[in-house]
């Protein structure tokens, strides 16, 4: 390991707790040479998930990628830095958990559109944009008349029951 800003390799760790679901271990850093401070995560070394695409071809999972399109499709909403490092990392953990070493992108796509809705539905409108291609404005408010019937199910679902008023 060497200091991003000197280069020197005199480093020592200030700190260290898990991160990211107990996954790996972030480390906080100093170099003895100029003082810098800076972070870095240790991870286990993972057989590689490779990821299908639509086109056939095959890509190594990134979950750098996956935290991209969701720190896009979340941009100027409330919602944090975790909750979206939480949603890349529990995608990886639920095509892992598999147990294959190839799996299509339309699963990837397909886990984040069910777990996207609970954390922003705005956000989920933007991601399902792009990763369904919506092409005209009818589709979109398809999407949104969709998303609006699962807010009314489970509204309905917890709402408790009363008894009806007797009849005197």
């Amino acid at each position: 390991m060497q200091c991003p800003n000197c280069g020197s390799d005199d480093l020592k760790v200030i700190d260290s707790r898990p991160a990211e679901s107990n996954t790996c271990i972030r480390r906080r850093r100093e170099c003895n040479n100029c003082g810098s401070r800076f972070t870095t995560f240790e991870r286990i070394e993972r057989t590689p998930l490779l990821v299908i695409k639509r086109d056939g071809t095959r890509q190594e999972f990134s979950h750098e990628k996956v935290l991209r399109g969701l720190i896009r499709s979340a941009e100027k909403r409330p919602v944090s830095a975790d909750q979206l490092e939480k949603l890349a990392s529990d995608v990886e953990s639920e095509l892992r958990s598999r147990g294959v070493s190839e799996v299509p992108a339309s699963d990837v796509g397909e886990i984040i559109m069910n777990a996207l809705p609970d954390i922003d539905e705005v956000a989920y409108i933007r991601y399902a944009s792009v990763y369904r291609q919506f092409e005209d404005p009818t589709v979109f408010l398809r999407e949104i008349e969709r998303l609006r019937g699962r807010n009314n199910a489970e509204t309905t679902e917890n709402k408790p029951e009363t008894d009806p008023k007797p009849t005197i």
